[in-house]
C-alpha cells in the first residue's frame, strides 16, 4: 500500500489527497471489488457521479474497506437534469442515500449546460447544502472562466475545485492560470489521455527510462508537479498501486515543460467543449 500521500488544502480549509481514484465506468460486483482494491492500494478519495450510475457501488466499497468514514473521501456530481434549485437539493439528498453516507466530502456540478441556464441555481443549492453540513466542500466540473465568474458573482462563493479534462495532449494552461488567480484547485479527469495516452512520446518515455518508472507514473508525477489533482481509473491492482506510487522521484522543470509542450489545439478526447457539450 502506498502511504503518506500529500494533501492539498482547499480554499475552504478542507483537504484532499493529491491523487484520487476515478470510478467511471466501474459497476456491479466487479466494480465494487475494483474500488475496494483501490482503497487497499492507498487511495482515500473516490470520485463518482449520479450519471455514472455507480454511487451505490462506491458506498459499498467504502463500507467493505473497513476504514472509518472519516478516513475516506467521496466526490459526486449533480447532473444537468437536476440543475433547478429544488431538483439540485433533491439530487444531493438522493446521492447521500444512494452512497449510504451522512455527508459528502466534495459535491460538484457535473457540466454547466449553458442552454439550460440553471447552473447558478444548482450552485446556490450546493452552497446551502454546505451550510447545512450535508456537504463539506463544493465545486464544479467543466466550467470555463465565464461560468466560474458567473456563479462567484451570483453567490459570493468561490468553488473549491474545478474538475476539468487535463492530460499531456490538453494541458489547460489558461484554465490552470484562472484557477490559480481565483484560488480554485484544479482536478483532472482522464489524466492519462485514455485511448490517445502519450506513453510513447519522448517527453514521457525518456523520463520513464531515466527514473525506472512507467510512462503512466511519469504523467501522474507531471500532474502533481503542476498542482493538478488527477483521478486515474484502473481495475487492475498493480496499475492502481503504480498510479499512486509517484512520490519517490521528481521531474526536472525542463521535463515538466516538455510534457506540457505535447499539448495540441485539438487535444480534447471528444467534443467536450463546455460551451457546447452538455450532459443531462
Amino acid at each position: 500500500m502506498v502511504s503518506d500521500i500529500p494533501a492539498y488544502t482547499l480554499n475552504d480549509e478542507n483537504t484532499l489527497p493529491a491523487i484520487g481514484f476515478g470510478s467511471y465506468p466501474l459497476k456491479g460486483e466487479d466494480g465494487t471489488a475494483a474500488m475496494v482494491s483501490a482503497i487497499e492500494a492507498g487511495y482515500r478519495l473516490l470520485d463518482t457521479a449520479v450519471n455514472y450510475q455507480n454511487e451505490a457501488e462506491v458506498g459499498e466499497a467504502m463500507r467493505r474497506s473497513g476504514l472509518p468514514r472519516e478516513q475516506l473521501q467521496v466526490t459526486t456530481k449533480i447532473p444537468g437534469r437536476h440543475h433547478g434549485y429544488d431538483d439540485a437539493r433533491a439530487s444531493i439528498r438522493t446521492s447521500l442515500q444512494t452512497l449510504g453516507v451522512d455527508y459528502i466530502d466534495l459535491h460538484l456540478i457535473h457540466w454547466p449546460n449553458p442552454s439550460v441556464g440553471k447552473f447558478r441555481e444548482a450552485w446556490r443549492a450546493l452552497v446551502e447544502a454546505r451550510e447545512e453540513g450535508l456537504v463539506k466542500s463544493i465545486g464544479v466540473s467543466n466550467f470555463t472562466p465565464e461560468f466560474l465568474r458567473a456563479i462567484i458573482d451570483d453567490s459570493g462563493v468561490t468553488p473549491a475545485v474545478n474538475q476539468i479534462e487535463l492530460h499531456p495532449y490538453f494541458p489547460q494552461q489558461q484554465m490552470r492560470a484562472v484557477h490559480a488567480e481565483l484560488g480554485i484547485r484544479t482536478e483532472a479527469w482522464s489524466p492519462m489521455g485514455k485511448r490517445q495516452a502519450p506513453f510513447t512520446e519522448d517527453a514521457v518515455a525518456g523520463p520513464a527510462r531515466a527514473y525506472d518508472v512507467s510512462p503512466g507514473q511519469v504523467i501522474m508525477r507531471w500532474h502533481y508537479q503542476l498542482g493538478s489533482l488527477p483521478i486515474p481509473k484502473s481495475a487492475t491492482p498493480e496499475r492502481q498501486r503504480a498510479n499512486l506510487d509517484v512520490f519517490g522521484f521528481e521531474l526536472t522543470d525542463a521535463e515538466v515543460a516538455a510534457i506540457t509542450a505535447l499539448g495540441r489545439p485539438d487535444g480534447r478526447l471528444f467534443g467536450g467543449d463546455p460551451e457546447t457539450h452538455e450532459e443531462m
